[in-house]
């Protein structure tokens, strides 16, 4: 197993270019192979669909730009994937009473996390948070949510990662309609005030 000190990470928006990537990183997943990043898009109809399916409706959004998101890259092998978007670009979240938006802000959305088996409890998570706040930061939006559970409050495993990890990159809760699933927020003039 690698070590994160022997490890090169680096983070790359996902473009055309580096669609094999993520064939290769969601080839690892069974849940990863079947979704595709669709279930903020569509929702659980996603699972109604043959994974190829929802495989091309993915391929089309990386195709049609902008980046839906960024790959961690340990060398030449991705290691992790976080799905990073306008939140209107996954309308579903809107759908489920616990995630519905908080305000009118134009907020970017982390809806989505994945870590290769062989490299979990090694900081890719904390890596794609800091990548994902940098895309956000990049693009202009005034903050950036996420959706995490609360390992505190449920140890349900989550393809959505853990307030922890949030919390630590300077997240803030923002609404918890249902104990184990806060909204999370780093605002950027907020936290830039705040300095951090």
């Amino acid at each position: 197993m690698t070590k994160a000190t022997d490890m090169k990470l680096t983070s790359r928006p996902l473009t055309s270019d580096l669609w094999h990537a993520l064939e290769d990183l969601f080839g690892d997943s069974a849940i990863c192979s079947r979704c595709w990043c669709m279930y903020g898009r569509i929702g659980s109809s996603y699972r109604k669909r043959p994974g190829e399916e929802n495989k091309a409706a993915f391929r089309q959004a990386v195709e049609h730009g902008p980046p839906p998101g960024v790959l961690a890259f340990d060398g030449d092998t991705a290691v992790g994937w976080c799905q990073v978007t306008p939140r209107n670009a996954a309308p579903w979240l809107d759908r489920l009473w616990q995630l519905k938006r908080v305000d009118d802000a134009p907020v970017w959305s982390l809806s989505c996390l994945y870590v290769r088996k062989a490299y979990r409890r090694q900081g890719i998570t904390s890596h794609l948070i800091a990548a994902a706040l940098e895309a956000a930061r990049r693009a202009n939006a005034p903050a950036l949510e996420a959706y995490p559970f609360d390992a505190h409050v449920s140890s349900s495993a989550s393809s959505s990662g853990y307030a922890s990890a949030f919390a630590r990159a300077g997240f803030r809760v923002v609404a918890r309609r249902v104990p184990a699933r806060p909204i999370m927020r780093y605002d950027f003039k907020q936290n830039a005030d705040d300095g951090v």
